[in-house]
C-alpha cells in the first residue's frame, strides 16, 4: 500500500539495505499472520485464533527482552503473567 508514496518520494526512504530487508520481513510476517487468522476464522477455529491473537501485545515485550535486553516494569510483568493465565484458562474451556 505504501509503494506509490515511496515511488513519488524516494529521497525520504534512505534506509540501509539491512533495515530495508528487516522492514520487508516484518511486513511479510504481518501479512502472513493476517492470512492465517482469516483461514482459521473460516474453518471455525476462531477460539484458537482469538486466543493467539490476544497474546499479540506480549510479543513486542518478549522481543524487547530477547533482542534489546530491556528491563520489565512491574506493570509489564503483571500484564504478561495475566495474559499467560488468561490463555491457560481460555484453553481449558
Amino acid at each position: 500500500m505504501l509503494l506509490p508514496s515511496a515511488a513519488r518520494h524516494p529521497r525520504r526512504l534512505r534506509l540501509p539495505p539491512v533495515r530495508t530487508v528487516q522492514a520487508v520481513l516484518v511486513g511479510a510476517g504481518a501479512a502472513l499472520a493476517l492470512i492465517l487468522y482469516l483461514l482459521a476464522a473460516q474453518r471455525q477455529l476462531r477460539a484458537v485464533a482469538v486466543v493467539l491473537a490476544s497474546l499479540h501485545p506480549a510479543l513486542p515485550v518478549i522481543l524487547g527482552l530477547a533482542l534489546l535486553h530491556e528491563w520489565l516494569s512491574r506493570k509489564q510483568v503483571v500484564g504478561l503473567v495475566g495474559a499467560g493465565i488468561a490463555t491457560v484458562l481460555l484453553s481449558l474451556g
